[in-house]
């Protein structure tokens, strides 16, 4: 039997559901112990309880893991389309030219990381294989891509955000670790082929799963989110 101070702390549910949502966070470092593909399905069984208007469920998941997984990235990086080079023809997920308050936080997050890893600001060879990780899904044993039917609109991808962080959260719930990967969106016509996706699908983004490795540099990475104040007014 544990003493008193080795026990446990019951916690309530809402200190369960917090630490989950809290301890989500983007991982970069993933250890090859396998996930059962039982605990993906009950993940993505769990996860399709997001709201969606009138319960229409936009969302379509392709789950690779093995050869496939790794086709995904042979396709990708032997492409020969740089990030850089990259056309993103189907959805734009930045703006043409960044402002305050985003273009700060995005090189916060962007400057942190590189430190992080030791790699300088003008070590560009090393801050483009670090992006090619993402092809890898950063050694993930599982990786997920997700498509909508392109018919759809602009609220069945508010849908789509929902039940994408239903996932990263059940994930959670069961020890395991997420990062969801907009990197995917612009090389469709290379993972389309790999996995068969027909063309009335748009690649929305893609995301590793897996246990975290945290021997390594990345995993000690944390991003920060701005002072409820800055962005929240409570009228009455």
């Amino acid at each position: 039997m544990l003493a008193p101070e080795q026990k446990p702390l019951e916690l309530t549910d809402t200190e369960i559901v917090d630490e989950a949502i809290v301890s989500r966070r983007s991982v970069r470092a993933f250890l090859p112990t396998p996930v059962e593909d039982s605990v993906i399905r009950d993940i993505l069984d769990v996860a399709a309880r997001a709201p969606s208007g009138t319960n229409m469920q936009p969302w379509k998941v392709y789950v690779t893991s093995g050869e496939t997984l790794r086709g995904i990235g042979d396709a990708i990086l032997n492409s020969g389309v740089r990030a850089e080079k990259a056309v993103w023809d189907e959805y734009k997920y930045y703006p043409d030219q960044f402002f305050e308050p985003y273009l700060g936080r995005r090189r916060a997050n962007g400057f942190g990381l590189y430190s992080t890893l030791g790699i300088g600001r003008r070590d560009v060879d090393r801050m483009r294989a670090q992006h090619d990780r993402n092809f890898v899904f950063f050694d993930a044993p599982v990786g997920m891509i997700f498509t909508i039917d392109r018919r759809l609109n602009q609220g069945s991808w508010i849908d789509y955000g929902m039940f994408l962080q239903n996932i990263m959260i059940a994930a959670r719930a069961r020890g395991l670790h997420t990062c969801p990967q907009a990197a995917f969106a612009p090389y469709h016509r290379q993972i389309r082929p790999v996995l068969g996706i027909p063309e009335e699908e748009v690649v929305v983004c893609g995301m590793a799963l897996g246990h975290e490795d945290t021997s390594k540099p990345e995993s000690t990475f944390r991003t920060d989110r701005a002072p409820l104040d800055e962005w929240v007014q409570f009228l009455k």
